[in-house]
């Protein structure tokens, strides 16, 4: 499988609804690395690092377990970052 690092931005009432932790298990499902975070201007950061399908697959259940509160998905391809092991969530 084709290992890829993708940045996705979510927006939309995407904070104080449980969208980090519901992200992190959806993430070890997939068994993707890298983390998920709250920004300041209210949009949620994912950092994703695996197999390109199993990180869209991951976007598309996060959106679907959202739907109602996902406004907008961003996603990009970044550089691959070693540094990752594992997935978690950042303050």
């Amino acid at each position: 499988m084709n290992q890829t690092a993708k940045r996705i931005t979510f927006t939309g009432q995407v904070q104080g609804v449980g969208f980090r932790f519901t992200a992190l298990r959806i993430a070890n499902r997939y068994q993707l690395t890298g983390l998920v975070r709250n920004l300041l201007d209210g949009t949620v950061e994912m950092l994703a690092q695996g197999p390109s399908d199993d990180i869209d697959d991951c976007v598309r259940d996060i959106e679907v377990a959202f739907a109602g509160y996902v406004g907008d998905t961003k996603v990009e391809e970044i550089p691959a970052d070693p540094q990752y092991k594992d997935f978690k969530i950042t303050f």
